[in-house]
Parts: structure tokens; sequence; C-alpha cells
């Protein structure tokens, strides 16, 4: 609503502006195809395209292009490439790289090969690669576009593109549009979708902006899936704001960028103490009051030039732009024409007036357009929403729309578990290829696995709507689509644990994945054959399955991890948390309360991803991504570390770190001071490990593991171990004889053995 927020008509266009204006427009990322439809059909096909961009050789992309003409191995070539830093923002080139990566310098000197390849680069880096087009960019003509300019056909799309690319299209004449597909918005609209399916009201305030609950969910921080208010910086500021109206929104998210972030504290202040705001002028309070004196917006500093200089807004679109070019000739005849104007209209003296000149200056730099941040805010205001009335329907559709991000889908994950909803794990016969709620729960997407595939999962679930559940193994191999089920998605099916309803074994149903998709691709090609049997429909024969011991916990995990791309059905580090070392230990969802009272933490942790960049100083640093039983969390570790722990530090190893806390500005910033793999580590002062079994535990196999580690030399603490198990409905505990490892290594060795339900040290 441009009357309540105060948005100008002039910032977009006016009679004063001599360029055009940009068009940006957000839509739903499934139907912006329509939109472009729409305005195909209502302008002509002739008068719509899409703009050309040409791609580069750029660093790495001329390394393989030359490596492969040169005919050098494949997998030397992708070494090199991949030692070129990686900074999208600012692509490298080959010199900065070399200065950058010592390796690549010593690979030169090493093999002439390599120098030839490195010289060839050099000599075609920054040539056109390819012509493709625009990701968003549309051009409308009011006239047939050839009678404008060249187009290209693009062998990938059914609509022709500007042979000009986004800045001599505009040049030439051609108005410009970004239809953009915002992710945000789907989103929104599937929450929305899964309320209704609950068959819920999505409840009032969703519109109005008047929603107490939401703005406390905005407060308190937790505004992971929040649009625009998801990164760590932002959550800090939404603390210290602790935004109560849409107004606040919308002025945090113009704040909470370079430059104008030094006034966020001024902003904090006056919205605490309003009697305290000052204004350079009495007529200044209207246009500033709603951001307490600070100028945020770009429309407020047009309406300062109106109010105190007598300014149409058109002419103060083009101060403000001038003010933003710092077009110095410029400047001096508009503060001339300000001054004579707040003279005339307002009886104000030449000093003053200097003075919110300058203030204006200031601002017009880098003020925000109004009007995206209030649309901004209205996006994040019901996201806000959606979290905070209906958490387990917009987390359902978060996920969804990251199906094929893991790491995004592990972090969602843990958010849910935060907020004490159930995540249920990915079943044939219950999940659907999309993330769907039940009862307020979260049931895993049959598509969000990996190597499977959202079509291979959409024919299973037609499959089952139309045949009813499955029955067993064989029975779903029968009915799938072996065209898009192939044995790759058995096993990854298998190791999910999707099976479990039909097959408990998780073992014994990946072992079978080959004799499935056999069987899956023999049922296809009787579907598609046409031919009757000569005997009839007998009942196919009951399969039999390979037989196959069932994984340990710690393999089950490992499995689950490689499928799912996280822990979904528990942690390998579960049982330390049972034991005395537990007292010791601090969790990631512990560690912004722990660290204000502790400068060192000890914290436990599985690898699971390691990022390394170059240092300002030289060398590298990393940011680690650690996974304890409570959640993720990442830390800084220096170059000195790197050096000494890069191999402690691979994805997957289990590790205990040492932990510094600094304080900056507030926040606190965690660092890596040292770290062991826990196998290595003390886990404590315990002496006993306690192995508790479930009936049907192999005890052939534990006696092993006792007898192995019995014999395995050991650096660490000795203790016994206890069995305990059920013996005619009874718990019975058992003490082995002799003495044991009773280290971190012992207790993984037990949890790999089928039928250990858990692993603890006792005191």
């Amino acid at each position: 609503d441009p009357i309540r927020f105060g948005l100008l008509f002039e910032r977009f266009l006016n009679p004063e502006r001599v360029s055009m204006p940009d068009f940006d427009v957000d839509f739903c990322q499934e139907r912006r195809g329509e939109v472009i439809d729409y305005v195909r059909d209502k302008y002509g096909v002739d008068r719509v395209s899409q703009i050309i961009t040409f791609g580069t050789l750029q660093a790495r992309a001329v390394l393989r292009d030359v490596g492969r003409v040169l005919q050098l191995p494949f997998h030397q070539v992708d070494k090199l490439a991949k030692l070129v830093p990686f900074n999208p923002a600012k692509p490298p080139t080959l010199a900065e790289s070399l200065e950058m990566e010592p390796k690549l310098e010593e690979a030169i000197e090493e093999d002439e090969a390599v120098a030839s390849l490195f010289e060839t680069a050099q000599q075609l880096e920054g040539l056109y690669r390819n012509a493709s087009t625009h990701a968003a960019g549309i051009v409308i003509g009011d006239r047939p576009l050839v009678d404008l300019v060249g187009l290209y056909r693009d062998p990938k799309s059914d609509i022709p593109a500007s042979q000009f690319n986004m800045k001599w299209a505009e040049a030439a004449g051609l108005v410009k549009f970004d239809f953009l597909g915002l992710k945000t918005l789907t989103v929104i609209q599937r929450a929305l979708q899964l309320i209704a399916k609950e068959g819920k009201e999505v409840g009032p305030h969703w519109d109005d902006f008047q929603d107490q609950p939401s703005y406390e969910l905005m407060a308190s921080g937790y505004t992971l899936g929040v649009f625009q208010l998801e990164g760590q910086g932002m959550r800090d500021t939404l603390k210290k704001v602790r935004p109560n109206t849409i107004e606040d929104v919308i002025a945090i998210i113009s704040l909470y960028r370079p430059g104008p972030m030094d006034n966020i504290p001024v902003y904090v202040d006056g919205k605490n103490e309003p009697a305290s705001v000052k204004y350079q002028h009495p007529d200044l309070k209207p246009v500033l009051e709603a951001t307490y004196g600070v100028p945020v917006y770009q429309e407020q500093v047009m309406q300062m030039a109106q109010v105190v200089a007598g300014y149409s807004l058109g002419e103060a679109d083009l101060l403000r732009r001038a003010m933003g070019k710092k077009n110095i000739d410029e400047m001096v005849a508009q503060r001339t024409r300000f001054c004579e104007g707040a003279a005339r209209l307002k009886d104000i003296g030449r000093k003053l007036a200097d003075d919110i000149f300058d203030t204006m200056e200031k601002f017009a730099g880098y003020g925000f357009n109004k009007s995206h941040a209030a649309a901004y805010a209205m996006i994040a205001y019901q996201t806000a929403f959606l979290k905070a009335h209906h958490p387990s329907e917009f987390l359902a559709a978060s996920m969804s729309l990251d199906a094929g991000n893991t790491d995004k889908l592990g972090v969602f994950f843990q958010e849910a578990r935060r907020m004490g909803i159930e995540v249920l794990p990915p079943d044939v016969n219950l999940s659907y290829a999309d993330f769907t709620v039940e009862e307020g729960a979260i049931r895993y997407a049959l598509g969000a696995i990996k190597g499977v595939g959202k079509p291979a999962m959409l024919s299973v679930e037609q499959a089952r709507s139309t045949g009813g559940e499955f029955l067993d193994l064989q029975d779903f191999a029968e009915r799938i689509d072996a065209r898009l089920v192939n044995r790759r998605c058995f096993e990854a099916l298998a190791k999910a644990g999707a099976f479990n309803s039909v097959e408990p074994n998780r073992a014994k149903a990946c072992a079978a994945a080959s004799m499935l998709s056999a069987i899956a691709t023999s049922a296809e090609e009787q579907r598609t054959s046409n031919q009757v049997s000569l005997f009839g429909d007998q009942p196919a024969q009951k399969l039999r399955l390979p037989d196959a011991v069932a994984w340990g916990e710690s393999e089950k995990l490992d499995n689950e991890l490689s499928s799912v791309g996280f822990f979904l059905s528990g942690h390998p580090l579960d049982d330390l948390l049972t034991g005395v070392m537990r007292k010791r230990i601090t969790l990631a969802v512990e560690r912004e309360v722990v660290g204000r009272e502790k400068q060192f933490l000890d914290m436990i942790g599985v690898v699971r991803s390691r990022i390394e960049k170059p240092a300002k100083a030289g060398g590298k640093f990393a940011i680690v991504t650690l996974s304890d039983p409570s959640g993720e969390y990442e830390l800084f570790v220096n170059d000195d570390l790197l050096q000494n722990a890069r191999d402690i530090l691979e994805v997957g190893e289990r590790v205990l770190c040492r932990v510094r806390v600094r304080k900056v500005d507030e926040e606190l910033r965690f660092s890596m001071d040292s770290v062991k793999k826990l196998a290595q580590a003390s886990i404590g002062t315990h002496e006993t490990l306690l192995v508790r079994l479930s009936e049907d535990a192999p005890l052939d196999r534990i006696a092993s593991v006792a007898l192995g580690l019995k014999k395995s030399p050991t650096q660490g603490t000795l203790g016994e171990i206890h069995i305990e198990m059920i013996v005619e409905g009874k718990i019975v505990t058992i003490a082995l004889d002799g003495r044991y490892p009773v280290d971190f290594g012992a207790m993984s060795a037990f949890k790999s053995v089928p039928g250990v339900d858990q692993v603890r040290p006792a005191a």
C-alpha cells in the first residue's frame, strides 16, 4: 500500500527522469513461465524476447578446456583447476591464482606440460566461450523486435534472445524487465496448501501486519527460513532492535547493509527513547519520525528536499541520483539551489541548510529504496507468521524447496528438533515424493533421498495410490516403473530406511538391490509386451532375499548419512551423552549460553564439511562444520592448526575439540584451539563400559569384539566391560573377565555389532 508506507511513484518514474527505470518483479518460481507466456500472448510473440549473455573463459574453465585439447590426463587437469581459489563474487585470474596458490607454481616448475598448459591458457583467458540467455531478463518492444535489434535462437529455448547484451539492449531503446522466480513465494504457496490440506485456516492478522507472536519470533532471533532475516548477523540485530511493527522490519532490512549498519545503535536508542530523538528542523519530523531521526530510505532524502527546499519529487529524484553518483559540478549547483530554496520557503539560514544538505548527501549514497524494503518486509512478516503459527507446514514447505540441498535440509531438521517437531523417517508406504505433514509431524520426502530423483519417487507414489500399500520388497519391485527406479534407487532407499515397513533388515534390503532391479525390469517388460502368458496369470514365485547380517548402529547411521545427507534416526555420538563425559561436553545448542561464562569449551562432533579460504595475512584458514547430537555448528580454524590437523579434520571423522570463545561487540566468536580424534582422546575418568544388548544380539560377535579389544595394544585407560542383557524376561548384568580398553574406540567397536542398543561409560 503506497499510501500507508509512503512509497513515492516519482522514485520509479517521473517527467524529469531521462533513463528508463528497472522493472524487477518477483514471482513464484514454479509459475514464472506462465508470466512469460502471458506477456507473449498480450504483446505478441514477435515483440518479446530474452536477452543474450556471453560466457567468458575464466581461470578454471580455460584450464579445463586447454587441458582437454592438449590431451592431458583428466585427473591432473581437474586437480590443477581445483587449486584455483574459489571466489564467486570476484573470480581470480590465472595470474592472481599463481600468486595466491604456491602449489600451482610448483606444478609449473615440475612439469613442462603444465607450463605449456598455463602459457596457452593465459593467452585465451577472458575470451568469449559461449552464448546463452540471461536468467531473468526479458525485453518487450512496441513493434516487431527484428525492426530494432538482431535476434539469436538459443537451441535450449523456444523464445529468441536479443543479440545485444543487457547493457546495449537498453541503449538500443528496448525496455528491459527482470522476471525473477523467488523461492520464498513458492515456500509460502506450498505452506498455505499444506495448511488447507490439514483443514486449517491460516489465521487472523495474516495480511494486516498486526500479529505480535510473529514479531516476538523475529525478536527472539530464531528466524531460520524467514525471508531476509535468517543470517547470523541479522539475527543479532533483531535481538537488539526487537521489532514490534512492520515499519521496524522495513527499517531493519534497509539498515542491515554496509554503511547504514553504523546507524543501527542510533535507531535502537530512538526506538527505546523516542523523546531523545532530535531533528535538524521541526518540518523534518514527519519525514524522519518513523525511523527515529535516521534517514534510511532514498524516499526520505527526496521528501527532505521537497519539504525544506520546495523541490518537486521529480527534481528531488534527480538530486538523489546526483548525490549517489557524487557528481561534483552537479552537486555544487544543487547545493546552491537547495540553500536558496530553503531560505525562500522556510527562512532557513545558510549554515543550517548546508548541514541538512550534508546529511542528505551522506545518506543518499547508501539509502535503500523503501519500495523494495517494504515488499521484502511483507514477505518477511508472512514467513515469520507461518513459522510462528504453522511451524510444521512452514518447515515442510521450506524443506520441499531445498530437497536437493542436503546441507540446508540438515539445518531445517535441526530447527524442527529445536522447535519440538518430530521428523518422521522416509517410508515407501507412508512418504510421498515431497515433504508432507502428518498430525503435526513432518514426514520425510522420498524425493529428498540422495541418488533417487523426484520423477522416480513420483512414480512410486503413483504405483501406491493405484495399487495400495506395498506388501514386501518383491511387491514393490513388481509394481514400480523400472525405467525410473533402478538399482541405485533401491540401494539408496534401503540405506535411508525407507523399506523398514516391508523389510526391517536394511542390510538385507540393500544386498537385494540388484535382484529387485532385475525383477522390476522383468515386470516392466511383461507389462509393455502386450503378450498373454501361456500359463495364464500364475502367481509370481516368492522371492528369497540374500542373507545379510544386520548392520550395527554405527554402520546403519553411516549408510543413512550417505543416503539422506545427515543423521536422521540417531547420532553416532549419542552414547557419549549418557555417561560421565556429559558433564565435560558443551553441545552445539548450549554453546551460546555456556560461552558467555567460559573462555574454553570442550565440544565433540562428526566433521560434516571443511571449507578452506586464503587468509589476508597469507596462508589459509578454514571454516569447519561439525555435527553433534544436538545440532550442527561451525568453528574457525587458523592456518597453523589447519596445517597440523588437516588429516584429522576430514569429513566423517569423529573429533574432540578444544574451542576458544571470544566476544566481539557482544557477539560470541568460536575458534578451534586444538583437536583430537575421539578414538585417541580421553573421554572421561570412568573405568567401566556398559554394553546394553537387545534380545536378538549375536553373542558370538560380542565375544569376538571383546577378545579383539583385550588383545589390542592401547595407550588409554583400561577398565571393565559390563554386558547388560535380557534373560528369561529379566535384565542381567555380566562382568567380563579381565581388563579392556574403555575409550571411544572400544565404544565404536561394540556399536558396530547389530543388536547393541547402547554403549556408555559408567562410573
